[in-house]
């Protein structure tokens, strides 16, 4: 455990914000499932709406860092085939 003030304010802040972060992920991990189900059910309508959810979950994450810009855009670029897919 650490001695020094600053060690242990860094401590209380880094877990922070892992919590944050793992709980945007854990948001966009849902959303990407909502998608997949919705595809796998053939719904088009409900797959589209959960597309522009998931879009807006991904995009908010890849805009705070907790994903790379290019690991969201693959995820965003997946979701939009799978959804265009269904016919």
């Amino acid at each position: 455990m650490a001695n020094i003030k600053s060690a242990k304010k860094r401590i209380l802040v880094s877990e922070k914000k892992a919590a944050r972060n793992q709980a945007a992920k854990s948001a966009v991990k849902t959303s990407i499932k909502k998608v997949e189900a919705a595809v796998a059910e053939g719904n088009k309508e409900a797959a589209q709406s959960a597309l522009t959810d998931s879009i807006s979950a991904i995009s908010k994450a890849a805009s705070k860092g907790i994903y790379h810009k290019n690991n969201a855009s693959r995820k965003v670029s997946r979701l939009s085939k799978a959804v265009n897919s269904i016919q």
